[in-house]
């Protein structure tokens, strides 16, 4: 049963579900969630954030990436198990921003708000060698939300994007979930990037245990590099 602190919780984020035009907001709703004591959810605790944090810190060190820039860092517990030598993470809650800021002062890790005008500017100041977005894109309801975001993440100048996020595999049954078939978009609008690997979850979804499974895999890809000859 749901203890009142949680009851409270879905309480107030009903409430702003749907913004001024009665239409859902995506990063009103991540807000409100961070700001009444929410999490990034059951994918980035337990051991499924346990599983990909092996895989990611495996393709570091394997790599020898040293700069990793993320889209969405969210509430910092994913990030917390990470090895990465620099990091830059961005997220559209200001809460969490925040709240990763406090999590993590003293490493050489930094978080700023986001949009896609401040991670253009940081792919060529911060220069990563690795773009990450991790159970984002199917909390990406809005349309124009949604391309904004992968054409963002696929224009930041790093040699390798990383995604953790389901592919048209899943049922939806969530306002703030939409089950986006990704892949397609990639394959459209970012020929430049070739799907390098396909990782299977450890924990695929499984109804009946929501919060030890997940319906993400992981999609490594790498930016192939022209040779100005045909």
């Amino acid at each position: 049963m749901y203890t009142q602190k949680i009851i409270k919780l879905l309480r107030r984020l009903a409430g702003i579900v749907l913004g001024s035009r009665g239409r859902f907001e995506s990063a009103g709703y991540w807000q409100n969630r961070y700001q009444n004591g929410g999490t990034s959810g059951a994918g980035s605790y337990g051991r499924l954030a346990d599983w990909k944090a092996r895989v990611l810190n495996g393709f570091v060190e394997d790599k020898g990436i040293v700069r990793v820039l993320e889209l969405g860092c969210g509430d910092g517990n994913q990030l917390s198990l990470a090895n990465y030598p620099e990091y830059a993470g961005f997220d559209v809650a200001s809460a969490a921003v925040e709240r990763c800021r406090n999590r993590f002062t003293g490493k050489p890790w930094q978080f700023a708000l986001y949009s896609p005008e401040k991670v253009a500017s940081a792919g060529r100041i911060f220069k990563p060698d690795l773009a990450l977005s991790l159970d984002v894109i199917f909390h990406l309801v809005e349309d124009a939300v949604f391309h904004e975001y992968m054409k963002a993440l696929f224009s930041v100048d790093a040699p390798y994007v990383i995604i953790y996020s389901s592919n048209g595999n899943f049922a939806v049954e969530a306002a703030h979930i939409r089950d986006w078939v990704f892949l397609n978009w990639v394959d459209a609008n970012a020929q430049q990037w070739q799907l390098k690997q396909h990782i299977k979850n450890q924990y695929p979804y499984d109804p009946g245990d929501p919060e030890n499974t997940s319906f993400s895999d992981f999609y490594v890809f790498e930016k192939q590099v022209s040779t100005g000859t045909e």
